[in-house]
């Protein structure tokens, strides 16, 4: 049974028994602490912790996931991955024990032709926490299991919390028995590879006070509700079902396996043992490709975009080290235009989006498949310098050459060059690298991030704060309609703490029950503007979201103390929202002018909008040239001239999707969205931001930018209203001082320009050439000062500031200059602060084994840095200029040693 059949029976089976059918959340979600959906429950949290009122009583859903935390394990044994399905049935004070658990059997042991999995019921082992005798008789008495293959376990295995205070409860695991070929008999506490568990069920019964471990943990007492969450892992069931040892080899993600395999000429499986745990690296490597380049697939869908942090940092790496799997296994052609359209054949029966986006998910994929491999041959270089210093340093010293940490880091963070090919590539010429130094530097650097993100989101205060405080209802919005409302202060936090009430000077955060200021979301920059309490006025200075529901407004107390309880006013700066309105809008007429003048694949991929500015991130592989920026304005002002009506409607996701709404990455909506519409299905997308009532609001608009942001990702940027005013204002005031400048009229400033370029570029050249002379003029008393070292010839010159192509002339010149007759070696340090060595060597010193590349190889790693060359010529440079003179005392007993151990 293919994996797609099997979702469709478990959304369809339990649609049949009254669950609504809730599509999976996107990958990314509004989650402070989520990187990414990494379980089935994640949408469902609020109402599983009795935050918000669920709409439906019963739900199903097959949830995207994505896990990442043992990322470097993937391919060592056949049980990691990253990215995986759990389908997932839940109810909401419904049915409890007895519901979930007949559910369950009905599903796993109906015939296959009725609908169901087919599964043998002798083979299904089911656990039960140690103290649910309920759920131990239902499983007994009701169902029919006998006594021996139900399993009792402890806290560890069977009973389930947050890890926080609040709701928990034992749980009931049905195993599969694959058979004695998988391992020992005797249920799944004596083997779990044998005992494959395929469902977890969770009985949500316990008011949890305190929980201090999983196996610790006191209970407060019953919840109010009872509520069911249970979870079957889609790539589980379809490796029981499809007869296969593991999720490698099923038929979502085996294709790609078999076609790295064909591509590498290598037999998967041919040297490994049943041992999972002592694969062959080839498999290992065809694993990590399997499960990356499907991870990425379905991360890109998402909206997931390579960056060097967070969600980028995580796609970038899977797509990297999946090229680099494919080299190791000795594939050096591009992978993924072999590899990615095998993944998306196979996951679009299940997602169809996938083949209708492929055109923009390949080109992000494939450009970062070309970007890496630039990266490649750019840090192999720079590594084996690296590795050349460390080994000159360490030479005569009792330790070893190694790499810092630091260093290690460079790499990795500058150069994008992969930790794990740095330790490979000096273990191969002998030299360490401290990997416990660069994992510091790895996890200091995550800290930050996770701080600034989390700073920014909950403004320093812990979630728990802002919980608890969600509690006391959610805030009313009321942005859309109005810029002023009478409000209530229901919250006040300083330092991350609650407290009664801010004084004059104190900067805090302050919860309204209802409120005009529009929280930053969908790249569209908070609201600006004051709130007037009885005692004074509180500027703001932020306003976010840190939990769903919860409006947070940052103020700053100018004059006069608030309290908790006080009747306030809140005022939004309306020339603030005027402009805001003017960027948001502005954004949906560039992205739909963009996809008018490219087409449907160059979709949004993130933005940004202030009062008067808006920047745009679109999928595109290729710089665009002035005229489609041109051709992309001009459609855009055509569409703010024609005054075309914006509207905003709510309706479901579904709804939506139908009409053709565009989503913005990166975004997660609930079952009910806005869209909002210019000129109708010209601009259609789904959006919470404010807006113009009618197109030509918007004012003027100017694109003032193009650049890239990333692999396969562009940047527009764009003023509108007065901004684009001012901005083109700007500009004539340049064109026009130019033109005095220059004493040309502004038609003619091009060409007036282009004849003083010429001129100038004239001139450089003949300084160059009297530079040249100059340089030259030298050569014949430097030859006379030529050293005899050992029988050969040796001019070292230090011209300082010399530029690099000069001091290349000036080796050859002098090269020539002393002829063939003896052995000869020249040496020119130049470049000023970023100095240079020339070394040219004649035939006769060549023979006598004196090589321009070893000379310059020692040289640039004094100088700081590296180079290299053939044994006749060579050209390196560093950092460092003040050791130019110590760089060609360096070349000069390199000569004398090498002739002299030769001789």
């Amino acid at each position: 049974m293919e994996t797609a059949e099997i979702r469709r029976r478990w959304l369809r089976y339990f649609e049949q028994h009254g669950h609504a059918v809730v599509p999976s959340a996107p990958l990314i979600y509004d989650d402070p602490n989520l990187l990414f959906v990494n379980a089935g429950m994640v949408p469902f949290k609020p109402y599983l912790l009795g935050q918000q009122t669920p709409p439906w009583q019963l739900a199903t859903s097959v949830q995207k996931c994505v896990r990442t935390g043992d990322i470097e394990e993937v391919g060592k044994t056949s049980r990691h991955g990253t990215f995986f399905q759990m389908n997932g049935n839940f109810s909401f004070g419904d049915y409890f024990k007895q519901g979930a658990i007949e559910l369950a059997w009905g599903l796993l042991t109906t015939h296959q032709s009725q609908g169901g999995y087919g599964l043998d019921p002798e083979r299904i082992w089911p656990t039960v926490f140690r103290d649910d005798d309920e759920a131990h008789a239902i499983w007994r008495d009701v169902i029919g299991i006998p006594e021996e293959r139900i399993v009792r376990r402890d806290e560890n295995d069977n009973y389930w919390s947050m890890g926080v205070p609040g709701p928990g409860g034992p749980s009931s695991e049905i195993f599969y028995d694959r058979g004695p070929e998988y391992g020992t008999e005797g249920g799944p506490a004596v083997d779990e590879d044998r005992y494959m568990e395929i469902w977890n069920l969770v009985f949500m019964q316990d008011e949890l006070s305190a929980v201090r471990s999983k196996s610790d943990f006191d209970v407060a007492g019953p919840l109010p509700a009872k509520n069911i969450d249970t979870g079957m892992g889609l790539e589980r069931i379809a490796s029981v079902l499809q007869g296969v040892d593991n999720l490698y080899e099923i038929d979502e993600v085996y294709p790609v396996l078999e076609k790295a395999a064909e591509l590498t000429g290598k037999e998967y499986g041919a040297h490994s043992q049943h041992d999972a745990a002592h694969s062959h690296p080839d498999d290992v490597h065809l694993r990590v490709v399997a499960d990356h380049v499907r991870s990425s697939l379905m991360l890109i869908g998402d909206g997931v975009t390579p960056g060097n942090e967070g969600r980028g940092y995580v796609l970038r790496r899977m797509l990297r080290r999946a090229v680099r799997a494919m080299r190791l296994l000795g594939y050096a052609e591009p992978a993924l235009p072999q590899l990615l359209p095998v993944s998306m054949e196979r996951m679009s029966q299940s997602y169809p989006e996938l083949k209708t986006d492929f055109p923009r998910i390949s080109q992000i994929a494939y450009a970062e498949e070309t970007a890496f491999r630039r990266t490649l041959e750019a840090g192999t270089t720079i590594l084996n310098s690296a590795v050349g210093r460390a080994k000159t340093e360490a030479s005569g010293s009792a330790a070893g050459p190694a790499l810092s940490g630091s260093q290690a880091f460079q790499l990795h963070d500058t150069y994008g060059f992969p930790i794990d090919l740095t330790l490979e590539m000096a273990a191969e010429q002998g030299v360490q690298v401290d990997e416990q130094g660069f994992r510091r530097l790895m996890q200091e650097q995550r800290d930050r991030a996770k701080a600034d993100a989390k700073a920014k989101k909950s403004g320093h205060a812990d979630t728990e704060v802002w919980k608890q405080l969600r509690e006391r209802g959610a805030t009313e919005f009321l942005a859309y309609d109005a810029l002023d409302a009478e409000a209530t202060v229901t919250g006040l936090v300083l330092d991350g703490a609650q407290v009664p009430e801010l004084n004059p000077g104190q900067t805090g955060q302050l919860v309204l029950d209802r409120t005009t200021f529009y929280a930053e979301s969908g790249g569209q920059i908070a609201d600006d503007g004051v709130i007037v309490t009885p005692q004074g006025r509180l500027r703001v200075r932020d306003v976010q979201r840190p939990v769903k529901g919860l409006i947070v407004h940052t103020v700053e107390a100018v004059d006069g103390p608030v309290a908790v309880g006080d009747a306030v006013q809140a005022q939004v700066d309306p020339e603030w929202r005027v402009s805001a309105c003017q960027a948001h809008s502005g954004t949906h007429v560039v992205h739909a002018a963009l996809r008018q003048v490219l087409g449907p694949s160059a979709l949004q991929s993130g933005s940004y909008n202030k009062p008067g500015y808006l920047r745009l991130d679109f999928a595109w592989n290729s710089a665009l040239s002035p005229e489609t920026r041109s051709e992309i304005e001009e459609v855009a002002n055509l569409a703010v001239r024609q005054d075309l009506p914006v509207s905003a409607a709510f309706m479901t996701l579904p709804q939506a999707k139908e009409m053709g709404a565009l989503a913005l990455f990166g975004e997660t909506y609930d079952e009910q969205v806005r869209v909002v519409e210019i000129g109708g299905p010209w601009s259609r997308e789904l959006c919470g931001g404010t807006h113009v009532a009618h197109s030509s609001q918007v004012g003027a608009l100017t694109l003032t930018g193009e650049s890239s942001v990333g692999s396969g990702v562009r940047r527009l940027e764009a003023y509108v209203g007065m901004d684009a005013l001012r901005f083109l204002a700007s500009e004539r005031a340049l064109v026009s001082e130019l033109s005095q400048l220059v004493k040309a009229q502004p038609g003619e400033l091009k060409q007036r320009v282009s004849e003083l370029l010429d001129r100038v570029k004239e001139a450089e050249r003949a300084v160059s050439t009297l530079r040249q002379q100059q340089v030259l003029a030298q050569a014949g008393s430097l030859v006379e000062a030529a050293k005899d070292v050992y029988g050969v010839r040796f001019v070292g010159h230090d011209g300082g500031d010399l530029p690099a192509d000069d001091a290349r002339k000036l080796a050859l010149d002098l090269r020539g200059r002393l002829g063939e007759q003896q052995p000869s070696v020249v040496a020119v340090a130049g470049g000023g602060a970023r100095p240079v060595v020339v070394v040219a060597t004649n035939a006769l010193a060549r023979e006598w084994g004196v090589k321009a590349g070893d000379l310059v190889k020692l040289a640039a790693g004094t100088l700081g840095g590296g180079g290299g060359g053939k044994p006749d010529l060579a050209q390196g440079g560093g950092s460092d200029p003040a050791k130019r003179p110590e760089a060609l005392q360096q070349v000069e007993h390199a000569v004398g040693k090498t002739v002299t151990s030769g001789s």
